[in-house]
């Protein structure tokens, strides 16, 4: 509390009211911050998903920092606003669910993944602006109440200084950061010019209710429209395309949609009750209506990738008469049953190899099914014989996550984000999955399949997909399995999908 003679001699009105009492300075502080995190935890309660919106919250809680720092002059200012705004803002969106947004999870590496992309940025676009926000604030607030007129001469006092303009340039940096538009590269002919007739853009699309983007390439937009789904769920397929997919562009028209909830889509994944399977089959054959009617095209290829078998099935089982084919990389047919038996085969290799702490913690789990999402990646996705494989000759690293998101199809917003959407989307639909199987479902389809598999494939898949495929009817069927490839093929050995589709799927379907 400040004695009389620290009141302002050169401020009048409001000001000097306010300063003379440092608790209702202090009070006035505390509402502000309060009320501002309640708002933005009502209207974001994901935190910002868009560069508007990132960029907006950045501003506001600059200013509202230095609001702060004003009214409290005073060092503890730079902890006050970003706890008193951060402890409203999660209140505020407690209704949310999903990894990014519920507890903490330091033990497993998705749930640190979810605290990167979802409270780390939080804390930088709103906790690290109110924190610069308030020293700035409290330097001015000094100067309004003549404290310390000396401080800035001693040597600290330059300390404060530099240390508070190298922070506010780095806010600065961070805007024009989050400001970088997204965009994809044009196609460009010998000539090093755009090539005549080719389509290159990054779209957005009223699907289901909701905006949803959507990247096309193509050399030639008279050719046949190939409509490729991600897996996940909530997987985004932008990056790992134009890492490995730029054959197909010479002879399809590649659409690369990002499904709800997903990479560039992640703004439309509330209200998560909405997002169900049946939604998501039918966003699917809205996105195939769209791409019809845009180039002109009675049907279009339909290739799905893990998670985008099962969507890619249910649609084509759906609506027939607007496929040419479907082509299933990394065949799903039995998510359930998978699962358990991927289960067993990472706790098979964690006894085999001694890794009795792994071994331990997977039978502490059990098997699928989980209540708990985090609980999945132990039996999915620790086994390295998933992954450590002698791939094809032209794989790229730069088509696996998480480097296929540092692509400038993406803003940084959704860089970083987009971990967050694979992480929540995937508690949303994921139990969804458990009562499909093919087997039972869709003893038929009224377009040819073909399913390329890989050889270091997971048996809990692949195995599945054998028997599903074998059993199907279809006018035209072919199911081939490709050396140097494991769970996805169509990145593994990017070229020899790109001639399979070209001399196999387009030759005998003659789309």
């Amino acid at each position: 509390m400040s004695s009389p003679h620290h009141a302002p001699t050169n401020s009048t009105g409001v000001v000097a009211r306010v300063y003379a009492n440092r608790r209702v300075a202090c009070a006035v502080a505390v509402i502000l911050l309060a009320a501002a995190g309640l708002v933005t935890g009502l209207v974001l309660p994901r935190g910002p998903v868009t560069s508007a919106q990132s960029v907006s919250v950045l501003v506001l809680c600059s200013a509202l920092g230095a609001a702060t720092g004003t009214l409290v002059i005073s060092r503890w200012s730079v902890l006050l606003a970003p706890v008193v705004f951060g402890v409203a803002f999660e209140l505020a969106r407690m209704p949310a669910v999903g990894p990014t947004v519920d507890g903490i999870y330091p033990g497993s590496v998705y749930g640190i993944a979810a605290l990167v992309a979802g409270r780390g940025f939080d804390a930088l676009v709103m906790g690290f602006p109110l924190a610069v926000g308030a020293v700035w604030g409290a330097a001015a607030g000094r100067r309004l109440t003549r404290r310390g007129p000396a401080a800035h001469r001693r040597a600290g006092g330059y300390i404060r200084w530099g240390a508070a303009v190298v922070a506010g340039v780095l806010v600065l940096v961070l805007a024009a950061a989050l400001l970088r538009p997204a965009s994809t590269a044009p196609i460009l002919g010998a000539d090093g010019a755009p090539l005549p007739g080719s389509v290159a853009e990054l779209t957005t699309v009223p699907i289901g209710g909701h905006e949803q983007s959507i990247m096309i390439r193509g050399h030639d937009r008279n050719n046949p429209v190939l409509l490729f789904l991600e897996g996940g769920p909530g997987g985004t397929a932008l990056g790992a395309m134009r890492a490995s997919g730029q054959g197909l562009e010479e002879d399809f028209v590649v659409a690369v949609w990002d499904q709800r909830g997903t990479g560039k889509s992640l703004p439309a994944l509330e209200p998560t009750t909405t997002m169900t399977v049946e939604q998501m089959v039918a966003d699917t054959v809205e996105v195939t209506d769209y791409l019809r009617n845009r180039f002109g095209q009675e049907k279009i290829y339909l290739v799905g990738s893990s998670w985008g078998t099962t969507l890619g099935v249910l649609a084509v089982q759906r609506a027939p008469e607007k496929f040419h084919a479907f082509v299933g990389s990394g065949q799903m047919v039995d998510q359930q049953e998978t699962d358990q038996r991927m289960y067993a085969e990472t706790l098979a290799w964690a006894q085999r190899t001694g890794n009795t702490d792994f071994a331990q913690r997977l039978r502490e789990n059990g098997p699928p099914p989980y209540t708990d999402m985090l609980a999945y990646p132990d039996a999915l996705s620790t086994n390295p014989e998933y992954r450590e494989f002698p791939h094809g000759d032209d794989f790229d690293p730069a088509s696996q996550y998480p480097a296929s998101l540092f692509v400038e199809e993406y803003t940084l917003t959704e860089q970083v984000r987009a971990m967050g959407g694979i992480i929540d989307t995937f508690a949303v639909l994921y139990p969804q999955l458990q009562d499909i199987d093919f087997r039972r479902d869709v003893p038929e389809l009224d377009v040819p399949v073909y399913v390329v598999e890989g050889a270091y494939e997971s048996p809990g898949r692949s195995d599945l997909a054998v028997e599903w495929f074998e059993d199907l009817d279809a006018p035209d069927k072919k199911l081939v399995v490709f050396d140097n490839s494991g769970h996805t093929p169509h990145l593994d050995e990017p070229s020899r999908f790109h001639d399979f589709m070209v001399d196999t799927v387009l030759a005998m379907t003659g789309g």
